[in-house]
């Protein structure tokens, strides 16, 4: 090994040192600075940084024209801050300005592209309701095609995901595919409405004629359900039995989640339709105060994710919306009980729009209530003396002999003793039914669209369909729809409906009856008539 000199030696500690220097970040090279040069940045600025602007540097002689000449002392910031050496020149512009330059023009993109955004999310929600509005007016058998139009793309849509998912897996691979879920479909329909529609014959005396076929449907039912299951079996196969059997469990969940939810709204369009046009304006009142109180607050108060599923989703849009909806519904149901159009049943609806005339059921009559005593109590007394049409009642007098009061009047002097507050008003009691229906469509009935989103995450797929434009598919815009609907029909039958017979429904389980029971029946009916 040679031996260095001691000048070598005292070269190469240097060149070490400096080596370790540049590691650590005290001196920066000239290509290390032109390499950290952002896009956009002056080329002059960036011949400077490089050290290859002519006539500066960073103190030190600069040789021009074969002498030596002191350069003018322009300092790192200087040149990142847009000074140039020569004080005659414009300054360049800056990378701060540049990059600000550039968000600037990013976010005017980001909110024009929101603006119209919102602008066709707009225009359209209200053509949906236009359209809505326009249907409800038609008439009941208008309402129920557009149920049956809505449960096919729903079923559509949800079946398609795991198909287009998989579509590689499943074509030429997998026989009957599709056929196989639209039979389950019909199926699942079939089953579902032949009831209702035995229910209508029933109560109709005008259509039992169609006794016979009504009395059919359970029989026809387990007919096609045995050829659907039989036509499944026999389109399994051994390299894909697993991924056929993860299908049929996908079918049945669409099958349960839609049609389940939707099996009684049919029931609901008959009890008047109230109980189908008040849940839906709930839900999608709540969708937009929902969005618009994520809009304008969300995140502001409560910092907190509100769930993971739904990222968009916030704490202030989910409280604020529910406040907002509740507020909404006591006035809304007020204003559809005005109409006998909205509060009527029907038992037969037909395509042509007829003057609906019945006995209105007293939940849509206004009635007089009295709010007891101790909630009134609860309020502090200049509060509840505040409230309109509020009576404080009082002592009439003390004895002298210290015996209790004799009566309790109004107050009419101050100095009278405080007995207790008294308030009667006037509602509608389907106000305070809509308390219920409201608080439930903005509580549950979201959770619909929960698992809506979690299918869409699962699937990676950020609508359903591209139907309705800003919208999405049928079930990106009703999925909240579903829960709702079937909640209704279980309210009304646990706290509205009264009856459950009807004479025509009589009629018709009066002939099915032997004739020794038809006789003994009409005897009792005697009986009971003559009683009253």
């Amino acid at each position: 090994m040679p031996v260095l000199t001691r000048s070598a030696q005292k070269n190469r500690a240097a060149a070490l040192q400096k080596k370790k220097e540049e590691k650590s970040g005290k001196i920066v090279s000239g290509d290390d600075l032109k390499n950290t040069i952002p896009p956009g940045v002056d080329h002059a600025c960036s011949k400077a940084l490089s050290g290859e602007f002519k006539g500066v540097s960073f103190g030190g002689d600069v040789q021009a024209g074969g002498m030596a000449k002191k350069a003018p002392v322009v300092a790192p910031d200087q040149v990142l801050s847009g000074v140039a050496a020569d004080t005659g020149t414009p300054p360049k512009p800056s990378v701060s300005t540049a990059l600000s330059s550039e968000a600037a023009t990013a976010s005017r993109r980001s909110n024009e592209v929101r603006r119209r955004k919102i602008l066709t999310r707009s225009s359209a929600g209200l053509a949906m309701v236009f359209v809505f509005a326009l249907i409800l007016y038609s008439g009941h058998m208008y309402v129920l095609l557009l149920i049956a139009t809505l449960e096919v793309m729903l079923f559509r849509e949800l079946v398609r995901v795991r198909y287009s998912h998989n579509f590689d897996r499943i074509e030429n691979t997998v026989p009957l595919f599709r056929t196989t879920q639209w039979m389950w479909f019909l199926t699942a329909v079939f089953y579902a409405y032949s009831d209702f529609c035995a229910d209508v014959v029933t109560n109709n005396t005008a259509l039992h004629h169609l006794l016979p076929y009504a009395q059919s449907q359970m029989p026809m039912s387990f007919l096609l359900y045995s050829a659907a299951i039989i036509i499944t079996i026999m389109t399994l196969r051994i390299d894909h039995i697993k991924f056929q059997f993860n299908q049929i469990c996908w079918t049945i969940l669409v099958l349960c989640f839609t049609l389940g939810n939707l099996k009684y709204v049919m029931h609901n369009v008959f009890n008047g339709l109230f109980w189908f046009t008040f849940p839906t304006m709930i839900v999608i009142m709540n969708d937009i105060a929902a969005y618009i109180c994520g809009m304008t607050c969300g995140r502001k108060i409560i910092k907190k994710p509100f769930f993971s599923l739904s990222p968009n989703k916030t704490w202030e849009g989910f409280i604020g919306g529910a406040l907002i909806t509740t507020f909404f519904g006591w006035y809304f149901s007020k204003f559809l009980s005005e109409y006998m159009w909205m509060t009527c049943p029907v038992n037969m609806p037909t395509f042509f729009q007829t003057k609906l005339e019945c006995d209105v059921n007293e939940i849509f009559l206004p009635a007089k209530y009295i709010i007891p005593e101790q909630v009134l109590e609860i309020i502090p007394r200049p509060l509840a003396r505040m409230i309109p049409g509020i009576t404080e009642m009082c002592y009439e007098s003390a004895c002298a002999d210290g015996v209790a009061p004799l009566d309790i009047v109004p107050c009419v002097r101050e100095a009278e003793t405080h007995h207790h507050f008294h308030l009667l008003v006037t509602i509608v009691p389907i106000q305070l039914h809509s308390v219920i229906l409201s608080v439930f469509g903005s509580l549950v009935a979201p959770f619909g669209g929960f698992f809506a989103s979690a299918i869409k995450r699962a699937y990676g797929i950020k609508d359903f369909d591209s139907i309705i434009p800003g919208h999405g598919g049928a079930m990106d815009r009703f999925d909240c729809q579903l829960l709702m609907m079937l909640y209704t029909w279980v309210h009304y039958n646990t706290f509205v409906k009264m009856a459950t017979a009807s004479v025509p429904k009589m009629l018709y389980m009066y002939n099915l009856l032997s004739e020794g029971e038809k006789e003994d029946f009409i005897q009792r009916i005697m009986e009971v008539a003559k009683a009253r």
